[in-house]
């Protein structure tokens, strides 16, 4: 129950309901604020209970200053919680483990339980082995639950065991697709009350649901636990930047397009830690599906959330997706009655502006490994020809001269580096691929594929392509994964999926598949091909994420693109083909083909959208979305409130957080004699960090796995095996673009290992290893944007296992930085206008870190002092930004605070 300090409780009838509903207009200063904030302070009326959540917190939000650095701690209890499998299994695990570590001490089992609503959706297992054919959706299942089994097993028990849990099974869609065409409220109801729909997710692109005027972020498993558990995130009232929006797309641009134009704009702009929401006439203009797909890419501008108020095409989408009469009437009245629809002429009091007309989107991709590196498709041959120096060696096998980055001229003498290797295809046939060889063209991704205007118009490609007699280069490997059966639906009723087969997008599964690194293998004699002659050979995707080494092992350089682009880059079979004037290939007749040709208009467009997709299809689609096919149902699984583990499983293993934990917190103390593990450049990412993709055999995890009996072929993927600790240190740090500078001249999970003389170069694994037996504490030195992608829980959990008690940036990117805390990892900051490099650091001191004990005294010291047995000094930032990281801290982790409250209760 509410304090209800502001009398703000009130009734608001739709039709034949009333609801319980918390009015923002009693709270002096609201109606000018931005709508995210309005729904924060909605969350904070109606959850005031006096101690953390008190009357001086909702006055801190109704007379919040736009200019103010954030300062002002508030505690937000989201709606609910979503997960994915990938990052959901280890929320499953620790919840499962601290039933157990509750009854050890001495508590009731059943007290750990989600409080909030949670939902999974099983869509991060699935790989795209087979492709091409018209049974490799089928295949592709069948392998997934061979290599998941025990894990879905695991699954299926949580959704038995725990109350509030529900599980969407394998096959089905995407979880952020799934979440706006189905699990979103817009507006909640529970207990009779109506509020606003507000989440965290274990996925960084939970803001994929902003564009339904929903708040809500990606959090690390951790913080998602938590949350289920009923603790409150702790937050600062953040900074938000009003992007204006004006006029309307030109055609032939897409939502692709637009979104790396607003993702460019937002990272030069500076927006971390930030909330943007999208303001002015231009929002009207813009289609739900547009503003699903720029709330989509919040994490890769760097912004908590990216949110669209509610309008009347949110109502549209609600009413298109299947919700029911009342919820749409309650959408529309609550939204309206609280001051949270959509005023175009409105101008909220923002932190920051900026603007952009619609009309000047024009076609871009970005690559070749970040999001915001936008290229304008005009030039994207020619930025290519540049970018590839960076991939190649100076002379390659052929003799070819090409150009690294450091000595390269403006440009090369045959304009590219060239080193044309001649290939075997099993049916005996040749063809020739080069550097900038296009061997994955991928429709993927939340980001897109929950986009019919640009799916339909991929489509479109397809059948204009098979009617002038295109089809795929053989050297392309190419997947079809929508975020949801209802694409497959439309595609379908459209008449569309036969050209998109011909074409070789056939359906590889309904998953994220290319876009996390689950792209399968590259058929055997393109693979060969590539790594015998170090070949950088390209990746197109419709997703949102191409940093290094995710998308494939044999793929130096990835760029993302719409959907139709992704087509007609299959079409093309390279980068150096400049699509915008050279040939895609040539029609029956050799007559040649270009893009313009086959690309077709935004009437085609929207007459396909309009006439093949209906609401039946949604209500269809969702009618029974948590039972599974016949061989979910068909999976045993134990009874009872606690697991039994299984000793011989690789999958799932109880993880050793609580192991000898008590209810009295140990003092934080200094750290001392503490070595570097590694020492990291700029833009280190949680995908650099945290274990993903493929397990190479000659690998630590690779190892463990062999001594366990697991064969090569079953390996699976790291992903699928994050409920297994001992598989995931093993992989922490591992990533085979990673530059530990520690250990120069090494690519990949490589440190020196200063336990043994001269400190020869080690796995990062044995390394960490032998220096827990010394007993000596470890550091990470890194640069800035530390951090930065997807929200790993990993990234922070491997590094806390791995023995690191403290990491030292220049900067980081908000959810890492979190996670850290929230494992016990102290994270410490240069001071301004330093780094490790100025300071002179090689990675080989020993460091010491003194002041950290002030945190037994309540307070948070704002910098600690870091010494070197080399004699460097200096002052680092203390990291620990809200009194809420503290106590988290204090207790060794965010997981350890929760068991002692939920015991004390």
């Amino acid at each position: 129950m509410s304090a209800n300090s502001f009398d703000a409780r009130s009734t608001l009838s739709v039709g034949d309901e009333s609801y319980e509903i918390f009015r923002l207009d009693k709270v002096e200063g609201s109606a000018r604020l931005p709508y995210s904030l309005k729904v924060l302070l909605e969350n904070l009326l109606r959850t005031e209970d006096g101690a953390n959540i008190t009357a001086d917190h909702i006055r801190a939000l109704g007379s919040w200053d736009s200019q103010a650095q954030p300062s002002q701690e508030i505690q937000f209890t989201p709606a609910r919680v979503i997960m994915q499998d990938f990052t959901g299994v280890p929320c499953v695990v620790d919840l499962a483990t601290m039933r157990e570590a509750v009854a050890a001490l001495g508590g009731d089992p059943a007290k750990i339980n989600p409080l909030s609503p949670a939902e999974m959706v099983i869509d991060h297992s699935v790989i795209a082995d087979k492709f091409g054919t018209n049974d490799a959706f089928a295949q592709n299942v069948e392998l997934e639950y061979g290599r998941n089994r025990e894990r879905y097993q695991f699954l299926r028990w949580g959704q038995t065991a725990f109350d509030d849990f529900k599980v969407v099974p394998p096959g089905t869609g995407i979880v952020h697709q799934v979440n706006i065409e189905h699990l979103a409220r817009t507006v909640m109801v529970r207990n009779g009350q109506a509020y606003p729909d507000t989440l965290v997710g274990t996925d960084s692109h939970t803001t994929m649901v902003n564009g339904l005027g929903v708040l809500g972020w990606g959090v690390g498993g951790i913080e998602a636990e938590a949350a289920m558990l009923g603790q409150p995130v702790s937050m600062l009232i953040p900074r938000v930047v009003g992007f204006k929006l004006t006029g309307e797309l030109t055609p032939g641009t897409t939502a692709t397009d637009l979104v790396l134009t607003i993702t460019e704009m937002l990272r030069k702009h500076g927006v971390v830690g930030k909330f943007v929401e999208f303001y002015g006439e231009g929002v009207a203009a813009t289609s739900l599906a547009n503003r699903a797909t720029i709330g989509n890419m919040s994490p890769e501008f760097g912004s908590t959330a990216a949110i669209f108020p509610i309008d009347a095409e949110t109502i549209n989408y609600l009413k298109l997706t299947g919700r029911s009469e009342q919820q749409l009437a309650l959408v529309e009245a609550y939204a309206k009655e609280q001051g949270l629809w959509l005023d175009p002429q409105a101008e909220p009091d923002f932190s920051e502006k900026l603007e952009l007309d619609l009309s000047t989107v024009v076609p871009s991709i970005a690559g070749p490994k970040r999001p915001q590196d936008r290229i304008v498709l005009a030039n994207a041959a020619e930025q290519f020809k540049q970018d590839v120096r960076n991939y190649v060696d100076s002379v390659d096998e052929a003799g070819q001269e090409s150009f690294p980055a450091s000595d390269a001229p403006a440009v090369a003498p045959n304009g590219a580096p060239s080193n044309p290797v001649t290939v075997t295809a099993p049916d005996g046939s040749t063809y020739e691929i080069d550097h900038g060889a296009v061997t994955v063209a991928a429709i993927t991704s939340c980001t897109n594929t929950s986009n019919p205007y640009v799916m339909v118009a991929a489509a479109l490609v397809a059948k204009k392509a098979v009617e002038k007699g295109l089809t795929r280069k053989p050297w392309v490997k190419t997947t079809l994964a929508p975020g949801s059966k209802v694409v497959t639906d439309y595609f379908d009723k459209a008449g569309l999926t036969p050209y998109l087969d011909k074409v070789g997008f056939n359906l590889v599964g309904y998953g994220c598949t290319t876009c996390i690194g689950n792209s399968g293998p590259l058929p055997e004699e393109v693979s060969k091909a590539v790594n015998d002659h170090d070949l950088a050979v390209t990746s197109v995707l419709s997703g949102n994420r191409n940093f290094e080494g995710r998308i494939n092992p044999d793929v130096k350089m990835n760029y993302l693109a719409s959907p139709p682009l992704v087509v007609a880059y299959a079409l093309a079979g390279s980068m150096k083909v400049d699509i915008t004037r050279d040939a895609l290939g040539a029609d029956q007749d050799g007559n040649p083909v270009f893009l313009k040709d086959i690309w077709p208009s935004e009437a085609e467009v929207n007459d396909v959208v309009a006439n093949a997709i209906g609401e039946d299809m949604f209500s269809k689609s969702y009618s029974d979305v948590f039972a599974g096919d016949a061989q979910w149902q068909a999976l045993s699984i134990p009874t009872g409130n606690t697991f039994e583990w299984d000793a011989e499983s690789t999958y799932v293993r109880k993880p050793p957080y609580f192991e000898g934990m008590t209810m009295e917190t140990t003092p934080v103390s200094d750290i001392a004699g503490a070595r570097v593990l590694a020492k990291l450049g700029d833009s280190v990412t949680t995908d650099h960090i945290s274990p993903a993709g493929a397990i190479k055999a000659d690998t630590p995890a690779g190892k463990y796995l062999t001594e366990h009996g697991v064969q090569r072929r079953d390996f699976n993927s790291y992903g699928s095996r994050r409920g297994n600790h001992e598989v995931m240190i093993r992989g922490t740090f591992a990533n085979i673009r990673l530059r530990n500078q520690i250990a120069p001249g090494t690519e990949g999970g490589y440190t020196r290992d200063f336990t043994q003389a001269d400190g020869p170069v080690s796995f990062i694994y044995d390394a960490s290893q032998n220096y827990q037996a010394a007993g000596t504490p470890l550091v990470i030195l890194g640069g800035k944007e530390y951090g930065s992608g997807s929200s790993r829980d990993w990234a922070a959990k491997g590094t806390a296992l791995l023995g690191v008690k403290a990491v030292i940036t220049e900067s980081y990117e908000r959810i890492h930085r979190s996670n850290l805390i929230g494992m016990g990892v102290l994270p410490l900051q240069f001071p301004a206008g330093q780094s490790a490099d100025s300071l002179g650091l090689t990675g080989e001191e020993t460091f010491s870190i003194a002041g950290i004990t002030e945190l037994n005294e309540g307070t948070t010291p704002s910098t600690v002092k870091v010494t070197t047995d080399t004699g460097v000094e200096f002052d680092a930032v203390v990291r620990i930004d809200t009194p809420g990281e503290a106590d988290y801290y204090r207790n060794g982790g965010i997981m350890q605070y929760v068991l002692r409250n939920l015991i004390r209760k």
